[in-house]
């Protein structure tokens, strides 16, 4: 295979070689800005980073110290509690410290995107930017609604590059007649929607979101017409959505015969479990022009066959089956991908990611691209966390300085050659020195006598491929017959045919595509023929006995097949990079639900305890490897979290227990003692105050994650690892339902305050009530006992307040509305009506006290 360095020109590159004699200074300039690097690291500032890891090692430190006094201080009278609590807090401390030592080097990037266009968009020249394939995976039309999914397909349509360079691919693994007819008035739309977008360089260029902002839609534009061109696209997006609201509602009730397309055939998918594969080219190469006359980027539907008793991975296989059908069609070298609800937000993201993907430095060991996830409708307060600006403004950037981020399922570009198993490039050595007594600049390089009297030619014959992979086998494409006419052939001989199609399956034309690290299709290769091609590719039995889910493409094995995916590349080398234009480069919804946001959280637990429990576990897979030290903390983080929520639920406990029986897990405690209590309080806050700090993250979104955090840990993770054990080890499977995109236009936040019933509520709520009832019995007890026992009561309430605050988002999801009396009032309101209770009942102050025998001790003789 051929090296990346081959492809892309650069100032040393033939392609780019320029002389100098002639030009004015303006040329010269020019290309000098051209050959700089089209993207660069920033270092976080060390004012800024330093302090974090001073106070990160102090926090070490005085936990040593912490758990010394804990361990040698044992609590006679509670020693239960006070074991079960050592245990917790020990757990926590294990689990901290796999989710802060990643976060050891964050950095930030720069791109350049004006260098990019002078080095591969030249004035009279046509574009050298590499091709990119995007992927739009959707399920079910009536939970992903086909207007959501019709914005996402409209956004990448109108994106800012070359037109015959892009080419979206819609995954319909619903098999949906609604989503073909939502996709073909889509196509139709898409003619009229996409000039409008370049002529008059509007962001966002999906119509719902765009047309939905509230800001001056005048401010920079000086064409005459805009405002004229505006309306009539407004009235022209609003017939559009009726049509597709028409084909929702006939969709609502499906017809006895099943449906009937147009030519009056029954449509192929009536049976979504068995029906065979689909694909249809809307727009593109064969003739789809916009209404300027201009050529259109190239939109395929894409369903693949299913069959009872083959078992079709999920998401996984779906995705799997759109990169064969899009390497025999059109064999981007890179690809996007994006779900259906994920829409391009800046029209310049594909140029973001070439930023790193083309660079002749940077390039080459990169395997993708990851954005952040941006989301749309999520509350002011963002009362469940679902923007989660923690983990993607801060772990993700301190991975980016290790490996690289985590694969987060969407808003990531792929480098093709890396998902399908190979390996990065090799770097050359550096030459060794003649001697190591002096600088390099002095010795010079160090020769060897036999090697100097070799030609060139000899040196060159003798190089190793620069792109290796001990499991990939030498073959030879002479057995390859069909599908290889047009090809290079220069790569053509690494593997005999048997491998390579144990490898790949059995398809010609794709295993040729493989082959192809710039990408492209044979020009002599007819449409019809790649066609039927690509249906074959997408059949359900054509991954039998291939390495596909096991080594190649998206990994098989767990429901976030996102972290295995991304697990199997770090591992084999290859580096991640982690890109935040300033623009956000997508947007998506979220569940603001409590109900639903805790079943998006549970298959997410339950997908990193099956990797946990499988051969891809990072704590033992991988090593020998090149995967960082660091970078497997993080990963190792990703699958042991769930089980973070079985101490989390007991620690959670032991304040009501503690409140009930009158004991505590901690004895008395000396002055000197209460340092280490103290100094490990002001760490944890110290720690989140610098973090906060050099991330940028707001104290409210800091604050919220916390709570979420606990939230999560005592429902979604702890039934995770329940039916994480059940499936791997009983092989009881567990179906997930899609989550609902979309909501209410009427009421935005309709949703949040929608009480949906679920398993997931029983545990935050019982921590509740067993909490408040020992605070309420907590403080009744100190009052009867009198001013001593006020001080141990302190310790507790703390404790118990600790749980009460953090689970305060979750009760407010069971309260109501915003127009309902608010949570804190009531809460309040229970607990001073119930300690006023108690404290009218002990003083009693109607009762008349005569002095005399008590009644209760001498009874009827008195």
């Amino acid at each position: 295979m051929t090296t990346t360095e081959g492809v892309i020109p650069s100032s040393g590159s033939k392609g780019d070689s320029v002389d100098d004699s002639g030009m004015d200074g303006a040329d010269v300039s020019l290309m000098d800005e051209a050959r700089q690097p089209l993207s660069r690291k920033v270092n976080i500032a060390s004012s800024l980073i330093n302090p974090y890891r001073m106070v990160i090692v102090l926090r070490l430190v005085v936990l040593g110290f912490f758990f010394r006094y804990r361990i040698l201080n044992p609590v006679p009278n509670a020693f239960g509690l006070w074991l079960t609590s050592i245990v917790c807090e020990i757990w926590f401390a294990f689990s901290w410290i796999l989710d802060q030592f990643p976060k050891w080097f964050p950095i930030n990037r720069e791109t350049y995107l004006d260098r990019l266009s002078l080095r591969y968009e030249r004035e009279g020249e046509p574009s050298h930017l590499a091709a990119v394939d995007v992927f739009v995976s959707t399920v079910d039309p009536m939970k992903e609604p086909p207007l959501v999914t019709a914005n996402t397909v409209l956004s990448i349509l109108a994106v800012d590059y070359p037109v015959d360079k892009v080419s979206c691919y819609v995954s319909d693994d619903g098999a949906a007649m609604l989503t073909f007819e939502a996709l073909s008035e889509t196509s139709e739309f898409a003619r009229k929607w996409v000039p409008f977008c370049k002529n008059f360089n509007i962001e966002p260029r999906a119509p719902e979101v765009y047309f939905a902002q509230k800001i001056d839609y005048l401010k920079d534009k000086v064409q005459p017409n805009f405002v004229k061109e505006r309306r009539a696209m407004k009235r022209e997006y609003e017939e559009f959505k009726v049509r597709i609201n028409a084909l929702v509602a006939k969709a609502q009730k499906v017809p006895d015969e099943g449906w009937i397309m147009q030519d009056g055939t029954p449509w192929p998918g009536n049976n979504t479990r068995d029906h065979p594969g689909m694909i249809q080219v809307f727009l593109g190469h064969s003739g789809g022009l916009d209404s300027d006359g201009n050529e259109l980027p190239r939109l395929v539907y894409v369903s693949r066959e299913k069959r009872p008793g083959f078992n079709h991975h999920k998401k996984a296989g779906a995705m799997n089956a759109l990169v064969r059908v899009s390497a025999v069609l059109t064999n981007a070298p890179y690809f996007l991908n994006l779900d259906c609800d994920h829409y391009i937000n800046n029209s310049k993201a594909l140029r973001e990611a070439m930023c790193f993907m083309m660079d002749p430095t940077v390039g080459p060991k990169v395997c993708y691209v990851q954005f952040p996830q941006r989301f749309d409708g999520i509350d002011l307060h963002d009362r469940y966390a679902n923007r989660n600006t923690v983990f993607f403004d801060i772990n993700m950037k301190g991975l980016d300085g290790v490996q690289g981020p985590v694969y987060v399922g969407t808003g990531c570009c792929f480098r093709r050659q890396a998902l399908y198993g190979y390996d990065p490039p090799i770097q050359p050595k550096k030459p060794s020195m003649a001697c190591d007594c002096l600088p390099g600049w002095l010795c010079g390089p160090r020769h060897s006598k036999k090697k100097s009297g070799k030609s060139k030619k000899t040196e060159q014959k003798k190089q190793p491929p620069v792109r290796t992979d001990s499991t990939v086998p030498i073959f030879n494409l002479e057995d390859i017959e069909e599908g290889m006419e047009g090809y290079d052939d220069d790569k053509s001989l690494m593997m005999s045919k048997k491998n390579f199609e144990k490898r790949f399956g059995q398809s010609p034309v794709f295993l040729a595509s493989t082959l192809l690290e710039e990408g492209g299709v044979p020009p002599s290769a007819s449409p019809a023929g790649l066609l039927k091609e690509a249906i074959h590719v997408i059949s359900c039995g054509y991954e039998d006995k291939t390495d596909w889910g096991l080594e190649i493409g998206w990994i098989y094995g767990s429901v976030t097949e996102d972290i295995l995916t991304g697990f199997k590349m770090h591992a084999r080398g290859w580096r991640s990079v982690y890109c935040m234009p300033r623009r956000p480069a997508f947007k998506g919804s979220a569940p603001i639900n409590l109900s639903d946001r805790l079943n998006q959280v549970l298959r997410w637990a339950l997908g990193s305890v099956e990797i946990f429990l499988s051969r891809h576990c990072p704590l033992w897979y991988g090593y020998g490897g090149r995967l960082k030290f660091l970078e497997r903390f993080a990963y190792i983080n990703t699958i042991v979290y769930p089980l973070t929520s079985i101490p989390l639920l007991v620690y959670c406990t032991l304040p009501a227990i503690c409140l009930l029986t009158g004991k505590f897990i901690i004895p008395t405690i000396s002055n000197i003692a209460s340092l280490w209590f103290l100094g490990l309080f002001l760490s944890i806050i110290a720690t989140g105050v610098l973090e906060m700090r050099w991330s940028g993250v707001g104290i409210e979104e800091w604050w919220r994650n916390e709570q979420f955090w606990v939230i999560g840990g005592v429902s979604a993770h702890l039934f995770a690892v329940i039916q994480g054990f059940l499936k791997v080890l009983a092989g009881i499977d567990t179906n997930f339902t899609v989550t609902s995109k979309g909501s209410d236009d009427q009421d935005q936040f309709a949703e949040l305050y929608l009480f949906k019933w679920t398993s997931l509520l029983i545990p935050p709520t019982t921590l509740l009530v067993i909490n408040l009832v020992g605070v309420v019995a907590g403080i009744s007890d100190a009052i009867s006992s009198g001013y001593s026992s006020w001080g141990p009561l302190f310790g507790k309430l703390f404790f118990a307040f600790w749980v009460i605050v953090h689970l305060y988002p979750f009760l407010k999801g069971l309260m109501g509305r915003q127009n309902r009396t608010p949570t804190i009032v009531i809460v309040w309101s229970v607990l001073l009506a119930s300690i006023f209770s108690l404290l009218w009942v002990r003083i009693d102050p109607f009762l008349i006290r005569a002095t005399g025998p008590d009644q209760k001790l001498c009874g009827i003789n008195c």
